[in-house]
């Protein structure tokens, strides 16, 4: 099974936010090998909350690399990444953690445990420093994103959604989430996401507030214990026709 990947383009014009558009034609084609949906599936259907960790196992430095670049690679909205990712891998930190974390071992026994933490607001020293990186990445110049800019600050710095840039910052947190948790099934790694404990205690131990950042979700990763029976029980989902509309 494959897909199709357009490169090589030749510009031709670009859009208002900076993206490139491209003629089509003039691209070369590149067959990308992608795994089936059946593999795709069965790894969904393996993944669960994991509820205990075997301690003794750790991911492995190069499957580590991999997931912190899911982590990276994650969307979000106008691209703006309002995160930092912690990872804890001090134990005597996570048992700091311990107590704030309704005393749930995942974060005691899993191989790392990352902590989703987002900016407590928006400014435009965030934007200017993401279009900053669009110009490194892309090229072109930070006055040719003026209308994107002006675009984003209008709703996140200045407008009506600035109030609720702190609610905005964590859906997009969440979407990072998804692609971790999915990203390490894909590799056999097992996680749990954890929405269980003091965000309050948790910013303060991490030192959160005095870097604007407020912890939103968390997710232990690692690999499940073979005495873990969470992992024998069926997944309870809704039938597609209840969950699914198409119009």
């Amino acid at each position: 099974m494959s897909i199709l990947r357009w490169q090589s383009c030749r510009i031709e014009r670009g859009f208002p936010n900076g993206n490139l558009a491209a003629a089509l034609s003039s691209c070369s084609r590149e067959i990308m090998d992608t795994i089936k949906g059946e593999q795709l599936l069965a790894q969904l259907n393996w993944r669960y909350a994991t509820k205990q960790f075997d301690p003794t196992r750790k991911i492995s430095p190069e499957d580590w690399a991999a997931l912190e670049s899911a982590l990276i690679l994650s969307p979000s909205s106008y691209g703006l990444q309002p995160w930092k990712f912690i990872v804890i891998t001090d134990q005597k930190m996570r048992e700091k953690l311990f107590p704030a974390t309704w005393k749930q071992r995942q974060i005691l026994d899993c191989s790392h445990y990352v902590v989703f933490t987002v900016n407590t607001k928006m400014t435009e020293e965030h934007i200017d420093r993401h279009l900053a990186r669009t110009v490194e990445v892309r090229g072109g110049t930070v006055e040719g994103l003026n209308r994107f800019r002006e675009a984003m600050a209008g709703d996140l710095v200045t407008g009506v959604r600035a109030a609720q840039a702190h609610e905005w910052a964590a859906h997009q947190a969440y979407l990072a989430l998804g692609n971790f948790i999915t990203s390490a099934a894909l590799l056999g790694i097992d996680t749990c996401p954890m929405e269980g404990f003091n965000a309050e205690d948790y910013d303060e131990i991490l030192d959160l507030t005095a870097k604007r950042l407020t912890s939103v979700v968390c997710c232990a990763a690692g690999y499940r214990s073979a005495e873990d029976t969470s992992a024998l029980q069926k997944k309870v989902r809704f039938a597609p026709a209840d969950v699914i509309h198409i119009v």
